[in-house]
C-alpha cells in the first residue's frame, strides 16, 4: 500500500531516497558531542565492547540461558540465588555496527512529508556517519524481496558505502519477500564480526519465529530496534475521505465513526504494534519515529546504549 504524493521524482527526498540529503546528514553528526569512551580503548579506531565470548576481563553475571558454556558458569552466584548464571567478559575490539534495513513493499507509504522508507534510509545514513565517528566499523544488511549486503568498512567510505546502497536499494521495486525471522537468521550465520545491530523497520514483515531469532542474537550482539510509523498508523485519522493506491489501483477510503478511524489505525498499525511488543517482551531498547520527525535523536539515543522506549 502506498499513500498519493502529487510529486514522485526519484531521489526527491520523499517518496525515493536522495544520495544528496544522506550524505549531507554527515553534518549534523560531526556538531555531536559524543558520549565518552571506555579509558582503556586506547588504540585509534578501537573501542570497548561487551562480548559474549572469552575475553580477559569480567564484565558481569547474568542468568544462564540455554547454549551458553557451562564452562562459564558463575557456580558463587548460582550457590547464593539457586539459579544457574553464566559470567559474561569484556574484551577491547573494535567496534562494528551492522545495520538490518527492512525493505518490504509496506515500507512504501506516507502520508506525512515522507515515505518510511525514506525515512528509514536518513536513519540509516546517520547511524552510519554516527558509528565512524565513534570509531566504529559500519556496514548494511538490507532485505525484502531480496537481500542485498555491505560488508562493515571503517571511516569516511563505510559510511559513504551505506548510502550509496541504501539509494540504490531504493530505486529497486520491491515486492513481497523474505520474514524478519529468515533475514535475522542470515545475520546470525553471517555475523560480519558485528558486535551490534541496528535493525530499522515497520514491523509488518515480523513473524513468530523472529522473537527466538532475536533471542539468539542477542546472546553474542547488542540489538537495537527503530521502529518507523506513519502518523496514521500510530493514532486514528481525523474524519474525513482519503486516496489511498494499493496493487496500483486508486481507492477513496470513507472514515467517519470512531470505531471506523480506530479500526483502520489498528489494522495500519499491525506491524508496529506486533514489533514494538516482541522488542519489550525481549527487552531489547527500542523507538518508534514517524515520518515527519528528525530521526537523528532516536538513532543516537539507541546507538549510545540510552534505548528509552516508546
Amino acid at each position: 500500500m502506498s499513500a498519493v504524493v502529487s510529486h514522485q521524482a526519484d531521489g526527491d527526498g520523499r517518496v525515493r531516497v536522495s544520495l544528496a540529503e544522506l550524505i549531507a546528514l554527515r553534518g549534523r553528526v560531526t556538531r555531536m558531542r559524543m558520549p565518552p569512551q571506555d579509558s582503556r580503548a586506547t588504540r585509534v579506531g578501537t573501542q570497548s565492547s561487551r562480548l559474549y565470548g572469552r575475553g580477559m576481563d569480567y564484565a558481569e553475571s547474568r542468568a544462564y540461558q540455554p547454549g551458553d558454556d557451562v564452562r562459564r558458569l558463575d557456580w558463587r552466584l548460582t550457590a547464593r540465588s539457586g539459579r544457574l548464571h553464566t559470567k559474561l567478559f569484556q574484551e577491547e575490539r573494535e567496534g562494528q555496527l551492522l545495520i538490518l534495513l527492512d525493505q518490504h513493499p509496506s515500507m512504501r507509504f506516507g502520508t506525512r512529508v515522507r515515505f518510511k522508507s525514506v525515512q528509514a534510509a536518513r536513519a540509516a545514513a546517520l547511524a552510519a556517519w554516527y558509528a565512524v565517528k565513534a570509531g566504529e566499523r559500519v556496514g548494511l544488511m538490507a532485505f525484502g524481496e531480496s537481500r542485498f549486503l555491505q560488508r562493515p568498512r571503517g571511516g569516511v567510505h563505510g559510511a559513504l558505502d551505506v548510502c550509496g546502497a541504501l539509494a540504490k536499494y531504493d530505486a529497486q521495486s520491491l515486492h513481497q519477500g523474505e520474514s524478519l525471522s529468515s533475514a535475522l537468521q542470515h545475520v546470525i550465520k553471517l555475523q560480519q564480526g558485528a558486535n551490534r545491530v541496528l535493525l530499522i523497520s515497520d514491523g509488518h514483515s515480523s513473524d513468530e519465529s523472529a522473537r527466538n531469532r532475536l533471542l539468539e542474537m542477542m546472546r553474542h550482539t547488542a540489538v537495537r530496534i527503530l521502529i518507523v510509523a506513519d502518523e496514521l498508523e500510530l493514532k486514528p485519522a481525523p474524519p474525513g475521505s482519503y486516496p489511498i493506491e494499493h496493487d496500483g489501483e486508486l481507492r477513496n477510503i470513507t472514515l467517519r465513526s470512531p470505531q471506523q478511524r480506530e479500526t483502520f489505525q489498528q489494522r495500519l498499525g499491525a506491524g508496529q504494534a506486533k514489533l514494538s511488543t516482541m522488542a519489550t517482551s525481549l527487552g531489547i531498547p527500542f523507538r518508534v519515529i514517524d515520518t515527519a520527525i528528525d530521526p537523528l535523536d532516536a538513532v543516537s539515543a539507541l546507538l549510545r546504549n540510552a534505548g528509552a522506549r516508546r
